[in-house]
């Protein structure tokens, strides 16, 4: 499960609106999709999520996410098979920001195995939301 506070927007302004990212969130642990999808549209985002590794790439063809948040082990296919066909199914500058998340696969192999097949951040769970916002801060449009 995803830990740290709450992050609400209580009067969320017309300009975090504005500068919503899409974001697709994969987890089989439909608790932490879940409590993630809340948290990133309480900040203003637009959020889909999927529950299997099978779902993401037809999702993400469809959604064309700016950001993909993705679990490593997620059934179906894995995390990392996922950051290589998004590597590969993107053309330059209009691939998603991908943010692996891990319970399992936490070593520094892991994380160096996690950007070489694609992914350009990597969050060991349990996260705080502030990491996972710190990430996604700069990527926000003005």
């Amino acid at each position: 499960m995803i830990q740290g506070a709450h992050a609400g927007t209580e009067g969320t302004s017309r300009s975090i609106k504005q500068r919503a990212l899409r974001i697709l969130v994969a987890d089989d642990e439909r608790d932490t999709a879940d409590t993630l999808k809340s948290i990133l549209q309480d900040e203003g985002h637009v959020v889909h999520t999927v529950y299997t590794g099978k779902a993401v790439m037809p999702a993400a063809a469809v959604f064309r996410p700016d950001v993909l948040v993705c679990d490593i082990a997620i059934p179906g296919v894995s995390g990392y098979a996922i950051a290589q066909a998004m590597r590969h199914s993107f053309v330059a500058g209009q691939r998603p920001v991908l943010i692996a998340m891990s319970g399992f696969w936490r070593e520094g192999f892991d994380q160096l195995v996690a950007r070489q097949v694609g992914f350009d951040h990597h969050l060991l769970k349990p996260f705080d939301n502030a990491q996972l916002l710190e990430l996604l801060a700069p990527l926000r449009p003005a």
